[in-house]
């Protein structure tokens, strides 16, 4: 009897952890379909940039930090603007969500020629940092991620 009491205790704990990472991926998925492209009138959504499909949620840390994994796939496989648009993603996601979360942005594989070279620049605290610091780039940054009301 204590056995059955404790596995319907984990089902539980599974299934709001599942509730939770569901509720974590729609958020980010939210935050980051309206970001406009740094050339185009559109959103990264309209142009198939970022997708649903694209957010991950994995296991939290030990620390109890959310883990989100997300993936984008540009335009043209030489987009010039792939690692500013990675830039966005993350920054938005870093203004917007509250929680702690540790945040993995990366090119869909195979999308585009220099994809491990612009994964290693957004995911890179310091590079991050930097970029953040050029007045011009923090203004493109700026204009891609506004709200529009």
């Amino acid at each position: 009897m204590e056995e059955s009491k404790t596995n319907k205790v984990d089902a539980e704990v599974a299934q709001t952890k599942d509730q939770n990472s569901d509720e974590l991926k729609y958020t980010v998925y939210d935050f980051i379909r309206t970001i406009k492209d740094p050339e185009k009138p559109n959103t990264l959504e309209e142009l198939n940039v970022v997708y649903e499909e694209g957010v991950f949620v994995k296991e939290s840390t030990a620390a109890n930090t959310s883990v989100v994994r997300v993936e984008f796939n540009p335009t043209v496989p030489h987009c010039s603007l792939a690692t500013l648009i990675g830039l966005c993603i993350r920054i938005k996601l870093e203004r917007s969500i509250p929680d702690e979360l540790k945040l993995d942005i990366f090119i869909k594989k195979g999308a585009h020629a220099t994809e491990e070279e612009i994964n290693k620049q957004i995911n890179d605290k310091e590079r991050i940092a930097a970029a953040m610091e050029n007045p011009k780039l923090k203004e493109m940054v700026e204009m891609c991620i506004k709200e529009e009301y």
